[in-house]
């Protein structure tokens, strides 16, 4: 497995010491606002059990997010397919971070290496991201990495029910629209 290092971040294989601040972050209604429910420290620990298999399985995947500085996990990043339920297909993008880490640049910081990882040593044509209509944080990380949106794309989520969480946005990037990313912009959001 890759490690990918940037200026402040660390995307690495998860470690033990990853658990109990990934259940936390699971815990946390804010961190889980255009996600759904909240997970228990059993559900959290069986989805960093599955990131790793899917991980050791492809090669790829969603990586533990570490400050570099201090050493501190702060969430995760990575690729995974696109589940068979969506109205598309491809490779997704996607983020998360403890609350605390929110505001640094670090979503955006940790995409655009995922990006890199994507396009370069992937070589995938095309990195797609999903979010909720209403998780504007997300859709500013996806712009300032270079993601577009054709509203016309934005559909209702089939494996949510009805509520804010079902009507969802899809952005697209391809590798030729890796150079519109401004590395420049890493640390603003």
């Amino acid at each position: 497995m890759t490690d990918i290092r940037t200026d402040r971040l660390l995307l690495r294989r998860w470690q033990a010491a990853d658990l109990a601040p990934w259940a936390a972050m699971n815990a946390d209604p804010a961190v889980r606002e255009h996600l759904g429910d909240l997970l228990t420290p059993e559900q959290s620990a069986a989805s960093v059990k599955m990131f790793q298999a899917e991980f050791d399985e492809r090669g790829y995947g969603w990586w533990a997010v570490e400050e570099l500085a201090t050493g501190t996990f702060i969430g995760f990043a990575g690729l995974d397919p696109v589940e068979e339920d969506m109205p598309f297909d491809g490779v997704e993008i996607g983020w998360r971070l403890a609350r605390h880490a929110w505001g640094n640049g670090y979503a955006t910081e940790a995409a655009l290496a995922t990006l890199a990882f994507g396009f370069g040593t992937l070589a995938l044509p095309e990195i797609l991201a999903v979010t909720t209509a209403g998780n504007h944080r997300s859709q500013a990380v996806m712009r300032r990495i270079g993601m577009t949106r054709d509203p016309a794309e934005d559909f209702d989520d089939p494996s949510v029910p009805d509520g804010p969480l079902r009507r969802n946005v899809l952005y697209r990037i391809k590798a030729a629209g890796m150079r519109r990313a401004r590395p420049a912009d890493s640390h603003a959001g």
